[in-house]
């Protein structure tokens, strides 16, 4: 590659492996990630008006956006297990777009990033949503999921470029 960086999980015969970080520091890590879901409008009105029969949908989202990051490290095969110390998953509804917002902060003090983590807890949420509202709706889009920042590690600071900062981004 032209940069001089490599994939760090393939080893120098291109096998798979699992990234060897005891000799990272430990540093304070945060990674905020986002994606959204758009629906039919009639869709956003049944959710925001809470009459749904499975409940609050956003807040069920919300839970399983959590419970997903804490559980990465078992869906994603070469991702380390952490000790995450906090993780924030905010749902926003957007009626002129119609569509929800979700964004995800993962914390915690380690050897390794949390980016993996707020990725996943920003798909399970938006996951969730599809699953409680696809009996009206399974033409719901899902999209844009991405990283916005991170910081901690050797690597250090990075924002996406035009990323705004949001609440809970340190």
């Amino acid at each position: 590659m032209k940069s001089g960086k490599k994939l760090t999980h393939l080893d120098a015969r291109g096998e798979a492996h699992m990234v060897d970080v005891a000799g990272k520091e430990i540093t304070h890590r945060v990674a905020v990630a986002e994606g959204r879901i758009t629906m039919r409008a009639e869709t956003l009105r049944l959710l925001l008006a809470g009459g749904h029969s499975k409940g609050d949908v956003l807040a069920v989202a919300r839970v399983a956006g959590i419970m997903a990051a804490k559980r990465t490290a078992e869906l994603i095969p070469l991702c380390h297990p952490i000790a995450l110390t906090r993780v924030a998953v905010e749902l926003t509804p957007e009626p002129p777009r119609r569509s929800v917002l979700c964004t995800a902060t993962a914390e915690t003090d380690g050897r390794t990033g949390v980016e993996m983590e707020a990725l996943t807890a920003v798909q399970a949420a938006l996951l969730t949503v599809y699953d409680m509202c696809k009996a009206v709706d399974r033409g719901m889009r899902i999209d844009g999921v991405r990283l916005l920042a991170k910081s901690g590690g050797r690597s250090g600071e990075w924002r996406r470029a035009g990323a705004r900062a949001k609440r809970g981004d340190r």
